[in-house]
This record gives structure tokens, C-alpha cells and sequence, in this order.
């Protein structure tokens, strides 16, 4: 059995100093950190709070996700793809369920289609030019519906391998939009041609 949270804050701060601030994760000291450990420091760990605040969409007619579900770069009736703008990196896609369900509660029939359309939008966004890795991210602390983002990984550029991606992605300036837009567009063509489903041309969100 996992620990009470008011277990789990009193162990984790046994290795915190006087103001409850742990020591710097090793991964500070990897090379492709973005950050240099001298004169970094790590925020005071919080004791928990109970009961946690409810994520956007909880009540699905509050959900964004529910209310665009009908917009996206590609669609089928099951799901919808979209571009996120404004991001650094090459290109940031977004996979949500049309319908309003989490991971935890998705249908198997729906389990087994994200992990082909998975493998999918990551082989298609690994064969555009200059893009080295697809990386993969479903978070879900955010928003109650579920959203499985794939972040496309410059070619050459050896800092922004693995786990510190997203952080580079938001330190990085704006990428060019009509090139993401385009390469966007060939990820779409290409999974109506390996996925079925069909392009749509409505606007995709901000960041």
C-alpha cells in the first residue's frame, strides 16, 4: 500500500534542509540539462493538500476538449489530432477521445486504437526531414480529459535528447509557424493514408 499523503510529505522531507528544500535531482548535472547547477535551487516541498483541487473538464460540460471536438488536423469518429502553436521545438501534436473519457475509464476498443494511432503519429512524425525522435507524454494532472502529447526532436541537437525536451521546448524561441504548419499537414496526410479518417483545416490552439 502507497504511503498517507502526510506519510509520504514526512519522508520525502527527512533529506530537506531548515526550509524544506530537497537537494538538486541528479538529472541537474546531465549534460543536456538546460540549466547549470551553480545557483540553482530547489523550491520548498509543500505539505499536501486534501482534497485535491478538481482538473479542468471534470464535469464535462465544462470541458474545452468536449466543446472542440470537432476541430483538430486529422479526425475519424473516435478521435481528433491538432497542432499546438507557439511551441520551440518542430512540431507538437496533441491526441484527444472525441468523447469526454480519461485514461483510467477509456474502452478497450479505444485502448487498442491509441496505441496503433501511437505508433502511428510517432513513425510519421519521425519520417519528416530533420526530425530525429517523437517523444510521447500523457501527464494528465492538468485536465480531466484525456490529451497524449508527441514532441518531434531536432536533428543534431544532442542537448535536447530525452526527459528535458519539454523544458528546452519552453525556453526555446517560437518556432516558424508555416514550417510546423506544413510539417503538421504531412503528418495528417500520411495517417489518413496508414489510420483512415480524414484532414480537417480548423484552427488549432495556442500553447
Amino acid at each position: 500500500m502507497a504511503l498517507r499523503p502526510d506519510e509520504f510529505y514526512d519522508h520525502a522531507i527527512t533529506v530537506a534542509d531548515s526550509e524544506h528544500r530537497l537537494p538538486l535531482a541528479r538529472m541537474t548535472g546531465w549534460d543536456i540539462s538546460p540549466f547549470e547547477p551553480d545557483g540553482l535551487r530547489v523550491a520548498p516541498l509543500r505539505p499536501p493538500v486534501l482534497p485535491e483541487p478538481p482538473r479542468h473538464g471534470e464535469d464535462p460540460s465544462d470541458c474545452d476538449a468536449c466543446r472542440d471536438r470537432d476541430e483538430g488536423i486529422w479526425l475519424n469518429d473516435r478521435w481528433r489530432l491538432v497542432r499546438i502553436a507557439g511551441v520551440g521545438v518542430p512540431l507538437v501534436l496533441m491526441l484527444h477521445p472525441r468523447d469526454h473519457y480519461d485514461m483510467a475509464d477509456l474502452p478497450d476498443e479505444l485502448a487498442a486504437e491509441l496505441g496503433l494511432l501511437s505508433t502511428r503519429i510517432v513513425r510519421h512524425m519521425q519520417a519528416l526531414p530533420h526530425i530525429s525522435r517523437a517523444h510521447v507524454y500523457r501527464i494528465g494532472d492538468g485536465g480531466a480529459h484525456l490529451h497524449v502529447w508527441f514532441f518531434a526532436r531536432p536533428e543534431g541537437q544532442a542537448q535536447l535528447y530525452g526527459s528535458w525536451l519539454v523544458v528546452w521546448d519552453d525556453l526555446l524561441p517560437e518556432y516558424p509557424a508555416a514550417v510546423a504548419e506544413a510539417d503538421a499537414e504531412l503528418v495528417a496526410d500520411a495517417l489518413v493514408t496508414s489510420h483512415g479518417g480524414y484532414r480537417s483545416r480548423t484552427p488549432e490552439p495556442a500553447a
